[in-house]
């Protein structure tokens, strides 16, 4: 059995989608189920669309998320270079032998005599034109041409690529772990270019080669790369590799939110919601975008919700630790239709994820979060407040979001509240009670609670109109943990100002209730 080898290779054209994230992740689960080998290969043949930024964007998204390599440019290993700008000369050489075996073919010919052949044959009622069978012998290529012009074309340099020539009407089938049988006629397939006139591979003549050269054993990627596969298949029996030929699992669409279509790098601007790992800053708004980590994801949450886009573990857990998610992971349970991208099950993953940590796990991305709001609280006072809010709270941000009131009194009151509370003997109750909260001197929960609810029975007062009006005191809202445990988090001092600061509150809209 041949050692279990994988490869997760993105082009650095951009920053790096979700599903790019959830290929790597797969191809890293199996890899590790296996005892294999996972490699990073960068597949930066397309110079043009090259994107400065981009390889080191993306080797710091798995990096945030712990998807580790056993290969990569950085690591190195018996099979380097790992960027395929490196292995220039190896993309020749297998050229070479596909153009002398009769398999490849070199072609001359211009855009503008590419265009005139596809609105030629639409003309003459061809359906969506391909340089192919039908069509490269009206083309100038080698095989159209004499060897002295063919000669004198390859000194010139000019508009010179190298094709795959592909006989009509052959089956080509292979296996697919996820798809099962599947077979694609040659008729319906072109010619694909192998080598660009810049000397630099296509994907396909630069996939098949270095996956054969480094020893992948299983090709893990997108749907959208099925296709592709017959001419891959092609490549590797014309080179004489069928025989070490990898396994081939071709995953599911992600698709959008409403179930309809594949879910594209500008979704998450027109949804609302990332669809990148980490925000990427380009030189328009429009190019630039939110990612997973800033909008207050956890990494292994993020883990958690890409596994299930796509893969059913065969049971009804939902939570796995990484650990688990190894040990749970094969290809067989990959399914084929399209996974929708909900983002509010990856919320729901989140907040599992945040009520499982400890505070002391939570501190760090707490701490950070509160220091870039301007806000220096001590440990001590943090790990009290991230008990108190972990149960409310759904993405780090939220720590802040949903309870600054903690860090600051500069918040709105819930006025209906006030208006439906703060009006009869309530008034005099409330300042009573106010006042005699000024003089606790041991100040914590306990005590809060004894003395506010000590008064409250003592003078035959209801629990429904008083606490409330405590609450928003604090708070200036009804949401939040414990009132007592609010109280005694603040320090008595800040405590006791807000008591005395939402009098005059309550005063305000009660005048302006009754002007209205």
């Amino acid at each position: 059995m041949r050692p279990v080898r994988l490869r997760f290779a993105p082009s650095p054209t951009g920053p790096l989608h979700i599903g790019g994230v959830r290929t790597a992740l797969y191809n890293y689960l199996y890899a590790r189920k296996n005892q294999g080998t996972f490699i990073l290969r960068i597949e930066d043949t397309d110079q043009g669309r090259y994107v400065k930024g981009a390889e080191s964007y993306i080797i710091e998204s798995l990096e945030w998320l712990g998807i580790e390599f056993d290969e990569s440019p950085a690591k190195g290993g018996d099979f380097g270079p790992y960027r395929q700008s490196e292995r220039k000369a190896l993309y020749q050489e297998y050229t070479d032998q596909l153009i002398k075996s009769g398999a490849a073919y070199y072609a001359f010919d211009s855009s503008e005599e590419l265009e005139a052949m596809r609105k030629k044959f639409n003309e003459q009622g061809v359906h969506s034109p391909k340089y192919d069978a039908n069509t490269r012998m009206t083309m100038r290529n080698s095989l159209t041409m004499t060897p002295e012009e063919v000669i004198d074309q390859l000194e010139k340099g000019d508009n010179v690529v190298v094709r795959l020539k592909l006989d009509p009407g052959q089956l080509v089938a292979f296996s697919d772990v996820v798809r099962g049988e599947v077979a694609f006629n040659t008729s319906e397939l072109d010619d694909k270019v192998l080598l660009k006139g810049d000397g630099m591979p296509t994907y396909h003549m630069a996939n098949v080669v270095d996956d054969f050269l480094m020893e992948i054993s299983h090709v893990v990627r997108g749907e959208e790369w099925l296709s592709s596969t017959a001419h891959h298949v092609l490549l590797y029996r014309a080179l004489g590799w069928e025989d070490k030929m990898p396994t081939f699992a071709h995953l599911p669409l992600i698709l959008n939110p409403t179930g309809k279509g594949k879910l594209s790098k500008r979704a998450g601007a027109k949804f609302g919601f990332p669809v990148f790992p980490l925000s990427w800053q380009a030189e328009t708004e429009e190019d630039s975008f939110e990612g997973f980590r800033e909008y207050g994801f956890d990494a292994d949450a993020t883990l958690n919700f890409l596994a299930f886009l796509g893969w059913n573990p065969g049971s009804k857990q939902e939570i796995f630790s990484r650990e688990e998610l190894v040990g749970a992971f094969s290809l067989d349970g990959i399914v084929k239709s399209g996974a929708r991208f909900d983002i509010d099950k990856a919320k729901w993953f989140n907040q599992q994820y945040i009520l499982q940590s400890t505070a002391k796990d939570l501190l760090p991305r707490v701490k950070s979060l509160l220091e870039n709001k301007g806000v220096e609280k001590n440990d001590s006072f943090l790990l009290r407040f991230i008990e108190l809010m972990k149960e409310r709270v759904t993405l780090i941000p939220d720590f802040y979001e949903v309870a600054s009131y903690f860090f600051s009194a500069e918040f709105d009151y819930d006025e209906k509240t006030i208006r439906k509370k703060w009006k009869g003997d309530n008034i005099d109750d409330i300042k009573q009670l106010f006042s005699l909260i000024e003089t606790i001197e041991t100040w914590n929960s306990e005590t809060l609670q004894n003395t506010i609810k000590g008064f409250i029975q003592e003078n035959g007062l209801s629990f429904g109109n008083i606490l409330p009006l405590v609450r928003i005191a604090t708070s200036g809202t009804m949401k939040g943990p414990d009132v007592f445990e609010m109280m005694a988090l603040l320090d008595k001092a800040d405590m006791v100002k807000r008591l005395r600061e939402s009098l005059v509150k309550f005063d305000a809209v009660k005048e302006q209730a009754s002007q209205s």
